[in-house]
């Protein structure tokens, strides 16, 4: 039964998919669909519009008009099943034939007889995207985890030294890429693997926020305990920005 009420309303021609709303909802009631923020079910928002300072363009507001009541016990009954099948244990991606998709792992190259220009590469493992990665495969277990846009190392000079060291990488592009997989998988690797911390490296640009809104959802919808920060790589380079997910407290530098 429909009532008169308060429910977010949502302008798809200002809309540009960045997502940002997304973990800014704790009711769970928006995601991406289509590169377009939408409203899951209208039972699931209580049109409080904890959202609208999320939007980087003003696609989001407060309407009064008639919907189904907001259902706190749907809200809860939805988010315990997502996290139950989200933790759930995903078999190994089939391969396809393809030698670049196999995996492997080995220890940081260390010091070698090389020319002294020569920069040792902090990767310790394959593959990289997050496509392509197993939640089960050994190397995520436990491990100080870093989740990189594709763009943002070009604008690292000092990447493998100042985030990859230490860390194991996946990779994505959340503008080319679909954010409801990046979240599910994302998710299922928190779940199974359990990583001690997360650091997200995205771009500036809007569209690349979808990296840490994924994240974001998938650490609330896996149960994870781990710390969680996001850095914002400028274009002209360095680090303009970091977010902590405690608090989401901000620091420029």
């Amino acid at each position: 039964m429909k009532t008169t009420r308060l429910i977010i309303h949502i302008d798809e021609e200002k809309c540009d998919g960045c997502g940002l709303c997304v973990p800014a909802c704790e009711e769970g009631a928006l995601a991406v669909v289509d590169g377009k923020a939408r409203l899951v079910k209208e039972t699931y928002c209580d049109g409080l519009g904890e959202c609208l300072g999320e939007c980087p363009r003003g696609a989001l507001t407060v309407e009064e008009r008639p919907a189904e009541a907001f259902d706190a016990a749907a809200v809860a009954e939805n988010l315990a099943e997502q996290s139950e099948e989200l933790s759930a244990e995903t078999p190994a991606p089939h391969v396809d034939g393809c030698p670049g998709t196999l995996m492997w792992q080995s220890a940081p190259e260390k010091n070698v007889d090389t020319p002294t220009d020569h920069r040792a590469s902090a990767l310790s493992h394959w593959p990289l995207q997050i496509r392509l990665v197993s939640p089960l495969a050994p190397f995520l277990r436990h491990a100080d985890l870093l989740l990189c846009a594709d763009c943002a190392p070009f604008a690292l000079p000092d990447l493998h030294e100042r985030f990859l060291a230490g860390r194991v990488v996946l990779v994505g592009c959340p503008k080319l890429d679909d954010l409801a997989f990046y979240r599910h998988r994302l998710a299922q690797v928190f779940a199974a693997a359990q990583p001690r911390s997360i650091t997200v490296l995205r771009m500036e640009v809007p569209c690349c926020g979808g990296i840490a809104e994924a994240a974001f959802a998938a650490h609330r919808a896996a149960g994870s305990t781990a710390s969680l920060e996001v850095h914002t790589v400028a274009i002209s380079g360095g680090v303009a920005r970091v977010e902590t997910i405690a608090g989401r407290e901000a620091q420029t530098g």
